[in-house]
């Protein structure tokens, strides 16, 4: 099953993000495996399940790290981007799981 990872700072209020998108994926017939971690964790994630990975997407809390992780994703062949802050913090999950998508279609 594809992973959709989001990355944040501790991955707390990020999971609460992560249960609106799953209800919204499971809406859409559509079957990911959409969870978070903190960011520093995204080389080992990569390095265990790269091959797995559909997209990463930053929480807005570090957006400051995109351009480090952009050099890791790339070399996994990735897409990577910082959540919309507003879809984030109104805990969009539709409009987070449409950024998602439309990085890899």
């Amino acid at each position: 099953m594809k992973r959709i990872i989001l990355a944040c700072a501790a991955g707390m209020s990020t999971s609460m993000l992560v249960t609106r998108i799953e209800k919204e994926a499971v809406a859409r017939g559509l079957e990911y495996q959409i969870y978070a971690i903190p960011e520093q964790n995204l080389r080992e994630e990569l390095q265990n399940y790269g091959q797995d990975v559909l997209v990463v997407l930053l929480g807005p809390q570090v957006r400051f790290k995109l351009e480090e992780n952009k050099k890791l994703t790339d070399s996994y062949q990735l897409p990577i981007a910082v959540i919309d802050s507003v879809a984030y913090g109104t805990l969009n999950g539709a409009k987070v799981l449409d950024q998602a998508l439309a990085l890899v279609h």
